[in-house]
């Protein structure tokens, strides 16, 4: 078993995902990368100063604009959105491995006799109109909708109709507007040998096994208890993720890590075996200052994150103002090894102003010239990763 220190471990995560040193991934095809290497990105269309999937990407991808990715899911098609760890944003080579969650949305669909006649609706309307969004055509419906493969659900159907040909893989978003979603017939853009290939690993447990490795990869470090990271795994509860870590071990694709003061062990992919090496060699990298998204990978596992860096996060947007500790969106801070605080910041469109309303920093945390002078960068390259021409900062609390 490999034995590392809490900072090693701290290390290995943050050079994992390209967060400490120089910058690993740059300009478009960084973000190609990126996104392949942790397999999933997760969406959420909240824009308070950016979507959750443009923050992942702003954090590590040097020179890193939101039309990047927009490019990548709607021009090039190399990624594609599809529910993976909840709404998710993942590589188009992917999608055969997903086909379980497809048939049972099919299958989920003969609950819903009436949609037969309005799915027929919307082809028609593709076939004559094109692309599609739940505006562009009302369709008469009384039924209450739930997806088979995430939380979407609700009343309106036209939109419920969409969503559920979009669930078993018909349809893909072909773009966004804001929040609103446009829809085309998924063989235009999906090559056939990956739209129409069968899934790859029928047996559940080797499905499993393929799963747990994308989200050991995703995160880095991961144990094998009860975790967010798992979230959207179907089937797998602890007896069966037992089997897989078991398993994975003894096909030598996972590696088990002993990390002080930890009781857990931990889990990296064989392949991240060279990086832990070179962690080992006790590197000194240098320091960067970079905001975090509240839905990113490395935060997947809050319990992990509050024991090997002993910084608390709760995301307090759906937390009801009165009980809030902090802000509406707020987002970590990490500087170098550590997370050194959150920032609550927002974005005034109309005056192009980045809106820095507070930041309050981790006890003990010394607010030295350097960490000013990263922090003052870090704010900088955020002006400009949203637009905006000039920075006000409102409060600040140690």
């Amino acid at each position: 078993m490999i034995q590392l220190t809490n900072r090693q471990a701290r290390q290995f995560l943050l050079l994992k995902h390209g967060l400490l040193g120089e910058y690993k991934f740059s300009g478009k095809q960084g973000v190609l990368d990126f996104a392949r290497q942790v397999s999933c990105i997760q969406y959420d269309p909240i824009d308070v100063c950016g979507k959750n999937a443009e923050l992942v990407l702003q954090s590590r991808i040097k020179d890193f604009t939101k039309g990047m990715l927009a490019e990548l899911l709607y021009e090039d098609r190399s990624l594609v959105d599809y529910p993976d760890k909840n709404l998710a944003i993942i590589s188009v080579e992917d999608w055969p491995y997903f086909e379980r969650y497809r048939q049972a949305a099919r299958e989920h669909a003969e609950r819903y006799p009436e949609m037969e006649a309005l799915t027929a609706q919307v082809r028609n309307h593709i076939q004559n109109h094109g692309v599609i969004s739940s505006d562009d055509l009302k369709l008469d419906g009384d039924f209450s909708w739930q997806s088979a493969i995430h939380w979407s659900g609700g009343n309106n159907s036209s939109r419920s109709v969409l969503e559920q040909m979009y669930s078993t893989g018909e349809l893909i978003i072909h773009h966004k507007k804001g929040t609103r979603k446009y829809y085309d017939l998924a063989k235009k853009y999906i090559h056939p040998n990956l739209l129409n290939a069968s899934e790859p690993l029928e047996d559940e447990l080797e499905h499993h096994k393929w799963r747990v490795l994308r989200r050991i990869g995703a995160v880095g470090l991961l144990w094998n208890r009860a975790s967010d990271a798992w979230l959207n795994i179907w089937g797998l509860k602890a007896k069966q993720r037992n089997e897989v870590f078991h398993q994975l071990l003894g096909e030598a694709r996972i590696a088990a890590i002993a990390v002080e003061q930890l009781k857990e062990t931990m889990y990296c992919r064989a392949e991240d075996l060279p990086l832990m090496d070179a962690v080992l060699q006790n590197p000194d990298p240098e320091f960067r200052c970079e905001l975090i998204a509240p839905l990113d990978n490395l935060m997947w596992d809050r319990k992990l994150i509050n024991e090997l860096f002993g910084f608390d996060y709760t995301w307090e947007i759906y937390t009801p103002a009165i009980k809030r500790k902090f802000g509406y969106y707020v987002l970590p801070l990490l500087y170098g090894e550590s997370f050194i605080g959150r920032a609550e910041i927002i974005v005034e469109r109309k005056t192009g102003t980045l809106v820095v309303k507070n930041i309050w920093y981790e006890k003990g945390v010394l607010q030295t010239m350097k960490l000013r002078t990263a922090l003052n960068r870090c704010l900088q390259r955020f002006a400009l990763f949203n637009g905006c021409q000039s920075i006000t900062a409102e409060s600040m609390n140690g």
